[in-house]
């Protein structure tokens, strides 16, 4: 074998095995990486929404606690009954009562359960469903307590699994719960192992990359190599020695920046863990003054460090606030609350057709000003859906010099505004439309009639010298 061959050999093997090793040691702590993500996205995930269901059974509770006050006479309890199967959130968000023996009180999405007898319900696992909601219930008393179930879900006609919350208005013996389907969960989780698994592909294809340069650089080396002298194949052997060392160090020193950008993640996700666990430790040691300092004193250090270790604190938005907001802007917020209201209409009713136009240079918007448009153009594009019978409907987002114009139309049977507002019992959402507007200085105005409704909000743009909230 050629001195040249057994050089190149020497140099490009140990390389190519030092590579393949780094390759796989990535490969190990990507997967590593990828499944601890998983995890924590989904018990903050999962957290997330079982204050979000706490939250809205409270709110229930609130709605329905006037007619409490008035009276237990069964008008005032249907009455109850009837307001509850209004209030919906969501896709597939809705309220259920059942009596404390099982009987179906309510259920908005399949009324052919009211009135019937469940106790003995079972899932296909062959678990007592409403007994399992009905204790969870009795455990968790007003505050309510979050349990899993089967149940069909009513947009798919598929049994999935499904986070509930349940509580007992002990007044009137009765469970109030509410839940979200967790497939959407599932297909999150596979998203985030279909991003991993292409994360990982990318890293093989540069260590790929970066072998074949090596190879090439040390195949450069060895041809040009001139082996006719001893002395200076001894000189050139030694220089090429010395490439190898460096190109050896260059590549530690790559491969420790990516080894610290993992650990980097790793930390993230230790302190969202550290997060969680010391909120359910808080919560279950809650009347304990003393074991919550225990809690705090040991969790608050490590939290504290672990935010020293990453240089800046990520802090978690409240619950009812729109992250697209923060991380799209509203075109992009509204762009995509138009596809979410374009799905197919309930019981066959066809899809509602969103058109959302900009105008003008967007700028970016105090936070209150784009939440409280946000919310506008939630709240009417909802109202079209429900009541409106509308096939399409425009929203136009207008940027001026020193205001800013947020117009929503629609091709709806319309509606009588003056009745509507002068009942308590309707309008809600118009009169929250007006409060949002007119805390920012802004106004609101609507126009219906049988060819349709046209809302317009408008509000002004603070100028550079005014404070934002």
């Amino acid at each position: 074998m050629k001195l040249r061959l057994k050089i190149f050999l020497l140099a490009a093997v140990p390389l190519l095995v030092a590579l393949a090793a780094t390759a796989y040691a990535l490969y190990a702590q990507g997967l590593k990486l990828a499944q601890r993500e998983k995890e924590v996205v989904e018990n903050a995930w999962l957290g997330s929404k079982e204050s979000e269901l706490r939250h809205y059974v409270s709110l229930a509770y609130s709605a329905v606690a006037p007619l409490q006050q008035a009276g237990d006479d069964a008008a005032t309890r249907q009455r109850a009954l009837d307001l509850l199967a209004q209030m919906e959130f969501g896709h597939d968000g809705y309220f259920f009562v059942y009596d404390l023996r099982g009987r179906n009180l309510m259920h908005p999405r399949q009324p052919e359960l009211v009135g019937k007898d469940l106790w003995n319900l079972r899932d296909t696992r062959g678990q007592p469903v409403i007994q399992n909601l009905l204790e969870a219930a009795r455990r968790g008393g007003r505050q309510g307590q979050a349990v899993h179930y089967l149940w069909e879900k009513p947009s798919t006609h598929q049994t999935v699994e499904k986070l509930g919350y349940v509580a007992v208005l002990e007044h009137w013996g009765w469970m109030i719960g509410t839940g979200i389907y967790l497939d959407d969960v599932e297909q999150a989780l596979r998203r985030i192992d279909a991003a991993a698994q292409a994360n990982i592909r990318n890293m093989f294809a540069w260590v790929a990359g970066i072998a074949a340069v090596a190879i090439l650089g040390v195949a450069a080396c060895g041809l040009a190599l001139n082996i006719s002298d001893h002395r200076q194949s001894d000189a050139k052997l030694r220089l090429m020695a010395r490439q190898l060392v460096r190109s050896q160090e260059d590549e530690r020193a790559r491969l420790s920046r990516e080894l610290h950008d993992g650990i980097s993640q790793v930390l993230v996700s230790i302190k969202l863990a550290l997060e969680a666990a010391r909120e359910r430790l808080r919560q279950r040691h809650a009347d304990d003054p003393q074991a919550l300092a225990h809690i705090d004193a040991p969790l608050g250090g490590a939290l504290e460090r672990l935010n020293l270790a990453l240089g800046e604190v990520r802090r978690i938005s409240h619950n009812l606030r729109p992250t697209l907001l923060d991380d799209l802007g509203l075109p992009a917020a509204l762009e995509h609350l138009a596809r979410e209201f374009a799905a197919p209409g309930k019981d066959g009713e066809p899809p509602l057709s969103v058109r959302v136009t900009t105008k003008g240079v967007p700028v970016r918007l105090p936070e209150a000003h784009a939440t409280a448009l946000f919310r506008v153009a939630q709240e009417a594009l909802t109202n079209v859906l429900r009541h409106a019978r509308a096939h399409r409907a425009d929203v136009a987002l207008a940027y001026g010099a020193r205001d800013l114009r947020l117009t929503i139309s629609d091709d709806g049977a319309g509606f009588d505004y003056g009745e509507v507002h002068h009942d308590p019992q309707r309008g809600i959402g118009l009169r929250n439309m007006r409060e949002r507007m007119a805390a920012l200085s802004g106004t609101l105005n609507l126009r219906s009639g049988p060819r349709g409704t046209t809302l317009q909000a408008w509000l002004p743009l603070p100028t550079p010298t005014e404070p934002q909230a």
